[in-house]
């Protein structure tokens, strides 16, 4: 072999695993990988199967049932048009209550039921994430002075 193959082949082998390294970063980032869905969006498009993704919305009014068990949770979130029903089993944060800004991480069911493995509530008074907050104005039922749905910041 040559000096000059020598050479070719050792710059094939090095983008042979660069390429490699980066297919593996892209494939660790695409698990990693959370959308956000309102209960709007996801009638209006169902999420994959299986794939982890973001609930928000507001905790539905006189929703909220606690099992036996101590430790599950179900209730209702929703963007004021649509509601998806969740179950939690864990401990709610303090701030988790009826009427209030929530953002679920969990999967989706294919009966349309969202099993969640996190809970986030808001932190304090005049708070909305973001994306609950847009969700809402989407969904056409924002109230600019924020006694029902909040202020987003």
């Amino acid at each position: 072999m040559t000096r000059k193959q020598r050479r070719i082949t050792m710059l094939l082998a090095g983008l042979l695993l660069l390429g490699g390294a980066t297919a593996l970063i892209l494939t660790a980032f695409q698990e990693n990988l959370v959308f956000f869905y309102s209960p709007t969006d996801i009638a209006e498009q169902k999420p994959p199967d299986g794939r982890g993704i973001r609930l928000g919305g507001l905790v539905e009014e006189d929703s909220v049932e606690r099992l036996a068990d101590g430790l599950t949770v179900q209730f209702r979130v929703t963007d004021l048009n649509m509601a998806v029903p969740v179950s939690y089993n864990g401990i709610l944060p303090d701030l988790f209550r009826e009427g209030q800004g929530v953002v679920v991480e969990g999967t989706l069911g294919a009966d349309g039921h969202f099993t969640a493995r996190e809970v986030l509530a808001k932190h304090d008074e005049n708070y909305m994430p973001p994306e609950v907050a847009e969700a809402i104005k989407r969904a056409g039922q924002w109230k600019a002075d924020g006694a029902a749905a909040g202020e987003a910041q």
